[in-house]
């Protein structure tokens, strides 16, 4: 199998400088032909020795390019007879992932992560009144279930919040939301809540169950709203316990 027709195109030349740049020059050429939507899930880009003759490179700057598409979970590459880089089908969890550890490496602060975190939830939850399925609802009422048995186990709580909250997202059929929370809940949501004492725990479980029934009920004013009050508690609390452990930590 030859070279993609897109990566044929006159119009794209590298131009030699030095291997790290001609490497990602192809690679950026090649993601602007997928945003041209000139290449598709599952075509056949090339070999790395199509690509070093079509950019006029060495096989050694190819197989680089090659190499940072494939970890960029743009191409899926197969050794051997027949092989070569293919355009993969796309992978939101990867990007979610890769979002969250850029965020950690950058340090964002907490409250900037919460202020995002409120926005997406609360257009979540207004999608989700407007677009959810039964299938939807039964999956919210038996997430808060699962809560009522574990309110007791904080670690298996905290869990279960973070799944309600990520299926009311799932709910609203919007896979954009779906995984910008998932990349903010890796970074924001703990593993263990220290500050979950059963009043909280038990405020939590009250307000899912009225967003469940928002929801169900097709009210998107209402979910929104109420979202919005839940989030706005819940980043408080995030907040004050990262001051409290930076407070510790210089003490």
């Amino acid at each position: 199998m030859r070279l993609h027709p897109a990566m044929t195109n006159g119009e794209r030349r590298v131009i030699p400088f030095r291997t790290a740049t001609m490497s990602t020059q192809i690679v950026a050429q090649v993601r602007e032909a997928l945003f041209a939507k000139e290449l598709r899930p599952g075509d056949f880009l090339g070999t790395e020795k199509h690509l070093a003759e079509r950019f006029g490179v060495s096989r050694i700057v190819a197989r680089d390019a090659l190499r940072t598409l494939e970890a960029q979970g743009v191409v899926e590459i197969k050794v051997g007879s027949g092989g070569g880089a293919r355009i993969s089908g796309g992978n939101t969890r990867l990007f979610a992932e890769a979002l969250a550890v850029q965020l950690d490496l950058a340090g964002v602060p907490v409250g900037e992560i919460m202020d995002a975190q409120r926005a997406i939830e609360c257009l979540a939850a207004e999608f989700a009144a407007a677009n959810s399925t039964a299938d939807d609802h039964a999956r919210l009422r038996a997430l808060i279930a699962e809560a009522e048995r574990m309110i007791d186990d904080v670690g298996a709580f905290t869990r279960s919040s973070r799944e309600f909250h990520l299926a009311v997202a799932e709910a609203s059929h919007n896979r954009v939301l779906v995984v910008q929370l998932i990349s903010l809940q890796h970074v924001a949501w703990p593993a263990h809540n220290p500050m979950l004492t059963p009043t909280v725990a038990q405020h939590v479980l009250t307000t899912h169950k009225e967003l469940a029934s928002l929801i169900e009920a097709r009210d998107a004013a209402g979910a929104r709203q109420l979202m919005d009050e839940h989030v706005k508690m819940i980043a408080a609390r995030r907040v004050a316990e990262h001051r409290d452990r930076a407070s510790r930590a210089c003490c």
